[in-house]
């Protein structure tokens, strides 16, 4: 069944500072990395409507009525800052909605969310992410370090299926190499599908009457390698994913 779904972040702005000889000059650049996720949901049918970064404070939706009008919510590397420190809040001390409050209630009443992993996810690079700070540390059906909680693997890591589940059964052969994820800690009601080592790797949760999931890696790079967003079975997991979170 199709799902509508919304995805925060994967965006950023590149400062390049160019040294030639006695010449110093600037450059600068938009990226976008949602490409290959939203690719994948929409091919197999589902309505990905994509909110980058730097929207996210004016568009993103602060009642729950406005979130409950998409099936599944993914957050992936974007900071809890983006969310809290709205220029209304941070530059004239107004009060305002608190959109990770909104996100808990929405999840709660029955709704899906999902963090992938990336520098500016769960506690994040230098910790700076801060989500443990938040009212999702208690959403989540992880537990978060509360400092820089990334695990850098060069060398290419294959996450292994540790459970059976609908989201995993018929995703045949070895996983792609990943190249790297973000340690966190399973919480004790919590459902861990896929893991490296000792640590969790794709972890599944309830809240209220909805439902969480924390998948510690990247949907694209560089953490997800092209074997990742290349995989046969790239959208198929996604979709799989989505649809447990939407309940269908």
């Amino acid at each position: 069944m199709a799902l509508k779904i919304l995805l925060a972040g994967e965006s950023w702005t590149s400062l390049g500072l160019h040294l030639k000889g006695f010449s110093l000059y600037t450059t600068g650049a938009y990226e976008e990395g949602g490409k290959p996720l939203i690719s994948a949901l929409e091919r197999e049918g589902h309505q990905v409507d994509y909110m980058p970064n730097h929207l996210v404070p004016e568009r993103f939706p602060v009642t729950v009525e406005g979130l409950s009008a998409y099936d599944v919510v993914i957050l992936s590397d974007i900071g809890a800052d983006t969310f809290l420190l709205h220029p209304d809040t941070l530059l004239r001390s107004q009060r305002r909605p608190n959109p990770l409050k909104v996100m808990a209630d929405y999840v709660a009443a029955g709704g899906g969310l999902l963090m992938v992993g990336g520098f500016m996810s769960f506690s994040g690079f230098g910790g700076n992410a801060c989500y443990h700070n938040t009212v999702l540390a208690d959403v989540l059906p992880v537990r978060m370090l509360g400092h820089d909680d990334r695990v850098e693997c060069p060398e290419g890591v294959h996450p292994t299926v540790g459970a059976s589940h609908p989201v995993v059964d018929g995703l045949t052969g070895t996983w792609p190499h990943f190249l790297g994820y973000q340690r966190l800690v399973a919480k004790q009601d919590a459902e861990v599908l896929l893991s490296v080592g000792a640590d969790p790797f794709l972890t599944l949760g309830h809240h209220g009457d909805g439902r969480t999931a924390a998948f510690a890696s990247d949907c694209s790079p560089h953490w997800g390698s092209p074997d990742f967003t290349g995989w046969t079975h790239y959208a198929a997991f996604w979709s799989g994913l989505a649809q447990w979170l939407a309940g269908r």
